[in-house]
């Protein structure tokens, strides 16, 4: 497969120093995520993905987007579940730059597949006052 035989290059790309290397890298993955879709290839994906999360911080504007769509392409690929996991370690973090782009990938998320996050929301015991079971979820798992 593609994707495995061009892991280390990408892998390489996303730890340079230069912005241009990782620029590139995450619009390759993006690329490379989109056409695999179903394949079979997501433990390569899950790999990748490790390496273009911590881009997320980035403050060029040109990675920033390649960084998200990159994250979009993935999310796609591996399940919008998995790229919450990711996401809510980080939605509710002391520094305020942090919550931002966790946020803004939960917003991402949220908007375009609310109804595949639903069965990885945590589970909150009920209360006196409310009850927060999902029964019709429950009736499924």
């Amino acid at each position: 497969k593609a994707v495995v035989s061009t892991q280390s290059t990408g892998e390489d790309a996303l730890m340079d120093r230069d912005l241009v290397h990782r620029q590139t890298a995450c619009s390759a993955i993006k690329h490379m995520a989109l056409g695999v879709v179903g394949l079979g290839c997501e433990d390569a994906l899950m790999h990748l993905l490790n390496y273009v999360w911590p881009n997320v911080f980035e403050t060029s504007p040109h990675v920033i987007n390649a960084v998200m769509e990159a994250v979009e392409g993935l999310k796609c690929a591996l399940g919008p579940v998995k790229i919450l996991q990711y996401t809510l370690q980080g939605m509710f973090h002391p520094a305020r730059k942090v919550r931002d782009v966790y946020w803004k990938i939960y917003n991402g998320l949220y908007i375009s597949a609310q109804d595949a996050l639903v069965s990885a929301y945590p589970r909150i015991p009920d209360d006196e006052k409310n009850s927060y079971v999902r029964h019709e979820l429950e009736y499924f798992l």
